[in-house]
């Protein structure tokens, strides 16, 4: 069995399988690998193939700037993908990134949270049935984020102390 994301042995792994080991070394999520793995390649498409080692606070200002202004993301997605460009430069290329200093970084609006009042609530979870319902009522009642619920197992759940135990949680 082989996993495509690994290069092959002997060959030097290509810049992409070096963030994956990179991320994999430290341990990060699997959807943190795929999403540092996906802006990357994007960034280097945006410079039609440029290689990261010859750009710089510049290019990297370009890019933050296309997905605001002409790909109209949000704050955390700019910033994700700023995230995972220093990644790229810090941890895989191993490059000096004083002049990071440079690079614009996307503020989040300031916004109050959007919270059901109780009879929302329990009308939402009336309409539900199953492990929906399940889900629903986990999150609600315990702050789980949605994929710490769906990746829950029965020995997760210790009843007699009334705990849940979250495997990698965020």
């Amino acid at each position: 069995l082989t996993d495509a994301r690994v290069p092959a042995l002997g060959s030097p792994p290509k810049l992409l399988d070096r963030i994956r080991m990179a991320v994999r070394t430290r341990h990060y999520s699997i959807r943190t690998e795929e999403a540092y793995v996906m802006w990357a390649k994007r960034y280097i498409l945006f410079h039609n193939k440029k290689h990261p080692s010859a750009m710089g606070a510049e290019e990297i200002n370009a890019f933050l700037t296309h997905l605001a202004v002409e790909k109209n993301v949000a704050a955390s997605t700019q910033n994700q993908a700023l995230s995972a460009i220093l990644f790229l430069y810090k941890e895989v290329l191993r490059e000096n990134v004083g002049w990071i200093a440079d690079v614009v970084r996307a503020t989040r609006p300031k916004r109050l949270p959007v919270v059901f009042t109780r009879e929302e609530v329990v009308r939402i979870l009336g309409r539900m049935s199953g492990v929906e319902r399940l889900v629903g009522k986990l999150l609600y009642g315990t702050g789980l984020r949605v994929i710490e619920a769906l990746r829950l197992r029965v020995k997760d759940l210790e009843f007699a102390r009334s705990e849940i135990m979250v495997q990698d949680g965020k």
